[in-house]
């Protein structure tokens, strides 16, 4: 699906992410390390600074943006929120010494996971309920926040 250019650079990120996700998935007993320095890097570098740029100005500049019955749309971020906190959760675990193979292919499969929700329903669902002003003045806001 072609996404709107407004949300390509979060894209590009979850493009990043899931390479991650396939390297922890693929986790091997004997060699650990490699991937999770590989998560812990991305971590740190992309998914802290993506997480917030979710939850500070996409997520409420979608609310503020959307008109009527906010229900589907608060279920949805509140997803997202809770996704992200699992991460940064299962990151401080790792970053202490918690890495194991079993969390290792937990936490591939939970950033897999969540980026397809947001590649799939939520990017979409943006796209298509804001008008082409709104999602420019997000689109600038994101933009500000990425440079």
């Amino acid at each position: 699906m072609k996404r709107s250019p407004e949300l390509t650079p979060l894209s590009h990120d979850h493009h990043q992410a899931l390479y991650v996700a396939m390297l922890l998935k693929r986790a091997a007993t004997d060699d650990l390390d490699a991937p999770l320095k590989a998560f812990l890097d991305f971590a740190e570098a992309t998914g802290e600074p993506h997480f917030r740029i979710e939850e500070e100005i996409l997520l409420p500049g979608w609310l503020a943006a959307t008109a009527g019955d906010r229900t589907m749309a608060a279920a949805m971020a509140a997803r997202v929120a809770a996704e992200h906190l699992e991460i940064r959760t299962e990151t401080r675990l790792l970053r202490s010494g918690g890495g194991t193979i079993e969390r290792l292919h937990a936490l591939g499969a939970l950033l897999e996971s969540h980026v397809r929700f947001e590649e799939r329903e939520l990017f979409p669902l943006v796209e298509d309920s804001l008008d082409a002003e709104a999602i420019r003045e997000l689109g600038a806001e994101i933009a500000a926040a990425e440079g």
